[in-house]
């Protein structure tokens, strides 16, 4: 089956816990392939830890679909959390690079 196209993303999450324990995680990496949806549109999964401090999180979320960007161009945004990891959860709340963003 062809290839179809894939995004880059960074993203940080959101604050989590109080006090010293306060902090966020930042992640990075590429989104699944195209996710079919309905006839004329599409999303991706992604899949990545989160950097690591004392413990780190698992992002597993699908994006929502694309957003024209221009020039026949589109990213995706992205909104939810992290998995529960040391008692806590992080919000998350991103948009993928744009895809193919030399051609």
């Amino acid at each position: 089956k062809p290839q179809t196209h894939v995004h880059e993303f960074l993203a940080s999450t959101k604050l989590a816990e109080e006090g010293d324990d306060r902090h966020n995680h930042r992640f990075a990496g590429v989104t699944s392939e195209v996710i079919p949806v309905g006839r004329h549109s599409h999303i991706h999964r992604i899949i990545v830890n989160t950097d690591f401090l004392d413990h780190h999180h698992e992002v597993i979320i699908e994006t929502g679909p694309p957003i024209p960007v221009g020039n026949g161009k589109h990213v995706h945004f992205v909104k939810g959390m992290t998995t529960i990891d040391d008692d806590h959860e992080h919000d998350l709340e991103f948009a993928t690079l744009i895809d193919r963003p030399l051609v």
